[in-house]
């Protein structure tokens, strides 16, 4: 796990509009809007996982017209980062709820009360774990689940590129692609897929992942 300097450091490339990570950061939203868009009438349980300072989640719910029906639990591990989260959250409530979750994303029990999930981020993490992990995650990722609900999620496609995989993973897995973005000049990848199959049951103490650095 990486000193907590290292995690708030890592952000400050998002004030940088022309970085890799602010352009990724504008697919991400993207893809989060359309998700929104499209879920039917009614609430919508959000969760994001190793949210960081949720700027994916904050910036989307401050204008978007559904966001009133929004349900949205932030988990972070990393102190500063979540109380960032926490503060630039208090700018949305009025527009939906967001709470912060300071534990560690990685272990099901810290995850109780926010799913089943209609809209899941796992944005930062794949890149952060071991091929393993990414593939174990993956594989349970319907547990984290509602029917029908939408997984966004990031990793670079640096050789050996595992996007590929990961890909794979999630049809094999009950889900269908509904988009793969990896802009080559820009180093990411972003992908959106909906669980089509019966969500798996989900239950505490299964340890989804474990940081690397």
């Amino acid at each position: 796990m990486p000193r907590m300097a290292d995690w708030q450091a890592w952000h400050d490339e998002y004030d940088d509009p022309t970085s890799r990570l602010s352009q990724r950061l504008a697919l991400v939203q993207q893809r989060l809007r359309e998700a929104l868009d499209t879920r039917p009438p009614g609430p919508i349980q959000l969760l994001s996982l190793c949210a960081g300072q949720g700027r994916d989640v904050v910036g989307v719910l401050l204008d978007h017209p559904r966001a009133r029906d929004v349900d949205a639990v932030l988990v972070e591990a990393d102190p500063v980062n979540a109380e960032y989260a926490r503060s630039t959250a208090e700018l949305a409530v009025r527009a939906g709820s967001i709470s912060v979750v300071e534990g560690d994303a990685g272990q099901t029990e810290t995850l109780v009360g926010a799913v089943p999930a209609d809209v899941l981020l796992l944005c930062g993490i794949f890149g952060n774990i071991s091929d393993e992990d990414v593939e174990h995650t993956v594989r349970n990722c319907s547990r984290l689940c509602n029917e029908d609900a939408v997984v966004l999620w990031t990793r670079h496609p640096n050789p050996p590129d595992l996007t590929v995989s990961i890909r794979s993973w999630f049809a094999q897995s009950g889900f269908v692609e509904l988009a793969f973005d990896a802009p080559a000049e820009m180093r990411y990848g972003v992908g959106m897929h909906r669980l089509i199959a019966e969500p798996e049951h989900f239950y505490v103490g299964l340890e989804l992942f474990r940081f690397l650095r």
